[in-house]
């Protein structure tokens, strides 16, 4: 039965499902704060999200290491489903992960602790794909920089604790530091690590 389910819930057209997504996703880094539809959602092992999971069968391949938070290591179909429409490795420490799949905003560890890249290779870093309730029911969040005519703003809920402070961190270690998807009911936006980021 597991083994089934594993197999089971991908895209119902690998290949313009992967690229509905992929365009989603770039679209809305390239735009920090615009809210894009994803375009396509798998149906993956609960508690692994539709969109999260639409994100991660476009992103990861077995070259992209994989970090999971502890809600989705929690369910052991989670890590079977991944590994089998993805092949990509699941590690154990946030610093070793290309990619971090996090169902619970709100407990996701300090951005600190993932792969920050260095100034030689700043593309080895994390990209964190957070799960949230809401992109607009939230505090709004003014944005500013590459990608953004004067400002732009969304309203992701639930946000990491201090997520305000951690961004500011994170910001000014540019071209070091993560980015981050953020994905709910079927929509996708983006916040890449050179955005400047104020409430209001």
């Amino acid at each position: 039965m597991a083994e089934a389910s594993a197999i089971e819930g991908g895209f119902a057209d690998l290949v313009l499902d992967g690229q509905r997504v992929f365009r989603a996703v770039m679209d809305a880094l390239a735009n920090p704060g615009t809210i894009r539809p994803l375009g396509a959602i798998a149906v993956p092992p609960s508690p692994l999200t539709p969109e999260l999971a639409a994100v991660a069968l476009t992103l990861c391949d077995h070259d992209s290491p994989l970090w999971l938070d502890a809600t989705l290591r929690a369910s052991p179909s989670v890590a079977d489903w991944l590994r089998f429409h993805t092949g990509a490795p699941i590690v154990a420490a946030p610093a070793e992960a290309m990619l971090a799949l996090v169902a619970d905003a709100a407990a996701v560890p300090p951005l600190a602790e993932f792969a920050m890249g260095t100034d030689e290779y700043p593309d080895r870093s994390t990209t964190l794909i957070l799960g949230v309730a809401t992109l607009d029911a939230g505090v709004r969040l003014t944005l500013r920089g590459p990608g953004i005519k004067d400002t732009a703003s969304f309203a992701p809920s639930p946000l990491p604790p201090d997520f305000m402070a951690q961004w500011a961190d994170n910001r000014a270690k540019f071209p070091r530091g993560v980015d981050v998807i953020f994905v709910a009911n079927g929509r996708v936006a983006g916040l890449p690590r050179s955005t400047r980021i104020g409430e209001g």
